[in-house]
């Protein structure tokens, strides 16, 4: 008798990638060939938005879910390209292919994106990326919003880290000022986000998000900085630090109402 055991890829050496996933909502509502449309029209839709940003869908490595997709880029893709560029074009063809379906069977996408480390596994990836965007895509404010602001097609949600990194530069016509910043809290996982639709205003975002938060945070304790005369705060958020890759251990900074991170809306 021969026993088949697991052999690691080659290059499951973990590395820091940019990570994605798209999914659809309600897809559980649709029947049988509703659901097989709506699939097909999920990845028609990724890869005309990838071909007019640029990108090459064919280097992805893409991990279908059903009414998902996750997927992680090549190492040289810009971020900001696919934070503008690669969202602008989503939302349109997500609107194209939904005028030619009906109001009850419209493809409705929330897309999360993450920069982080990342392996490849038995069962697809492993990492601290992969579990965020996983976390991020199915977030209750995420959630809400897209099914609040009826006239879109795109709810999107991205990493505190990209937002600070990417976002606040304002390069490829990303605007700040249309994010809102929320606190995500999905079974262990803890983290800020910031939630993006495109064509909307944060005004129309923050009534439906404000209503789908959890409970808060663990109240902050701050401390004395004596060289610089600034508070500063640090917060254990139920074992997970929350910001960057750290999980377990203490967050330090500004307190929250003289941090903005940058010009989002600040709930």
């Amino acid at each position: 008798m021969h026993e088949h055991l697991y052999t690691p890829p080659r290059e499951a050496v973990p590395r820091r990638r940019l990570c994605l996933a798209a999914d659809v909502e309600q897809y559980s509502r649709l029947d049988t060939r509703a659901q097989s449309a709506v699939q097909a029209d999920l990845v028609r839709a990724l890869d005309e938005a990838a071909t007019l940003t640029g990108l090459e869908r064919a280097e992805w490595a893409r991990q279908p879910q059903g009414d998902q997709e996750f997927a992680v880029l090549p190492k040289a893709t810009p971020e900001a390209t696919v934070l503008g560029p690669f969202v602008h074009h989503l939302a349109a063809r997500l609107a194209v292919l939904n005028s030619r379906r009906t109001t009850t069977t419209c493809m409705r996408v929330r897309l999360a994106v993450d920069s982080g480390v990342v392996a490849d596994a038995a069962l697809g990836h492993a990492g601290p990326a992969p579990v965020a965007v996983a976390r991020f895509v199915n977030a209750p404010q995420l959630k809400a919003a897209l099914a609040a602001v009826l006239s879109t097609d795109l709810a999107v949600i991205v990493s505190d880290r990209l937002y600070q990194d990417v976002v606040r530069l304002g390069s490829n016509d990303l605007d700040p000022g249309q994010y809102v910043r929320v606190h995500i809290r999905v079974k262990e996982f803890g983290g800020y986000g910031w939630i993006h639709v495109p064509g909307h205003s944060p005004e129309e975002v923050c009534p439906p998000v404000e209503g789908a938060d959890g409970p808060e945070r663990a109240p902050a304790t701050f401390l004395l900085g004596p060289e610089t005369g600034l508070a500063l705060f640090q917060y254990v958020h139920e074992g997970v630090a929350v910001g960057r890759d750290v999980t377990g251990g203490v967050a330090v900074g500004l307190p929250p109402h003289m941090h903005s991170g940058g010009r989002g809306r600040i709930r």
